[in-house]
């Protein structure tokens, strides 16, 4: 596998966190005016309900260090290897990015709509995701890489996603957000020994959030039923398949980070997918089949290319272009025999606001 540049610098967390990838988190844009018309009527006492629980903000206390944080990183942290501060500043710096562009597409849709159902909750969830953002940056900032969040909200690229795309990657996004989160959360509690960043103590009300912001998105699909339905499973699919791909090729690269919390990758990968499955069916109309031998094969042969990929760009020149043309075919071929793969359908559940799985 190529390794990475080590990140020594906030000019290189810098260029770290505006990098375009495949796996890199990206920011986004919409169509404001689009947004502005949505309608969940139908479901205005979830919808109350929700925006109360925002309102009562009781979260509003946890992303503040104790006086303990910076002992406890001077005890544990001093003692990992660098291979471990590498892929540990490198989740660091992913965490921040995918928070911060939540912030920014939230706060952007909040200000570019008069619709007040839509206004309020952006400006909740722009709230949640600006304490995650600045809570991981003063992690960041603990090892001399701190970002500047402002050079990054102007300089990083946009991808422009129609508000449907939106809804189902961002739904996605928080929900196995929260999968995660908890999933090591819940490990880290079994084995404090592992614990080796005080961060983690965080995740269990943080992950909360995310579920919440996931449940946001989740209503206002449930209010405007044929999100989830016709040509819209077809996207619906794609989602689902892009980010748990995502997942499993971004963790499968930081071997170290998952090996210090006591975690094998594959088999922490399958459990987040499981609880985001059981999850997500409350909402959306199918689900992958994550259990399918195929399925399973063809995310890790997708792991395997990107392995590939990364050698080609390490040797550069022309024979590691041609190679590099060969995996990225490689990889999108692999990618839509997963795409056609079999999947599991069911009927959406009559409740509308839901619990959280664990």
């Amino acid at each position: 596998m190529q390794a990475t540049s080590s990140i020594d610098s906030p000019e290189m967390a810098a260029l770290k966190a505006k990098q375009e990838t495949l796996l890199s988190p990206r920011f986004y844009t919409t169509d404001f005016a689009a947004m502005d018309k949505l309608d969940v009527s139908p479901i205005r006492a979830d919808w109350d309900a929700m925006l109360a629980e925002y309102e009562g903000d009781n979260n509003h206390d946890h992303f503040q260090r104790t006086p303990e944080f910076a002992i406890e990183v001077a005890e544990n942290f001093s003692k990992v290897s660098p291979e471990l501060r590498q892929e540990f500043t490198e989740f660091l710096i992913s965490s921040l990015t995918s928070e911060f562009s939540g912030c920014i597409l939230y706060n952007e849709i909040q200000k570019n709509v008069t619709n007040p159902d839509i206004k309020a909750l952006m400006r909740f969830m722009a709230r949640d995701e600006s304490r995650h953002a600045s809570f991981i940056n003063q992690s960041l900032k603990d090892f001399g890489l701190g970002l500047d969040l402002g050079d990054l909200k102007r300089t990083k690229a946009y991808t422009y996603f129609k508000p449907k795309y939106i809804f189902y990657a961002t739904y996605l996004s928080e929900k196995i957000g929260y999968a995660r989160y908890i999933t090591i959360y819940r490990q880290l509690e079994r084995n404090p020994d592992k614990r080796f960043h005080p961060i983690f103590r965080w995740f269990e009300r943080w992950c909360n959030d995310e579920f919440r912001h996931g449940e946001s998105f989740a209503l206002i699909m449930r209010a405007n039923p044929h999100l989830l339905r016709g040509a819209n499973v077809f996207w619906i699919r794609f989602f689902l398949l892009a980010v748990y791909a995502t997942m499993y090729v971004r963790d499968h690269t930081r071997p170290q980070l998952k090996a210090a919390m006591g975690l094998e990758p594959t088999a922490y990968d399958y459990e987040v997918f499981r609880i985001t499955n059981e999850i997500t069916k409350q909402v959306f109309p199918i689900s992958l089949d994550i259990d399918s031998p195929a399925f399973r094969a063809g995310l890790e042969r997708l792991f395997q290319i990107q392995t590939a990929v990364d050698a080609a760009k390490a040797q550069g020149g022309l024979t590691g272009l041609v190679k590099r043309g060969f995996w990225s075919v490689a990889g999108v071929v692999t990618f839509a025999k997963l795409y056609v793969m079999p999947v599991k359908h069911h009927a959406l559940p009559a409740q509308v606001r839901m619990v959280p799985i664990w």
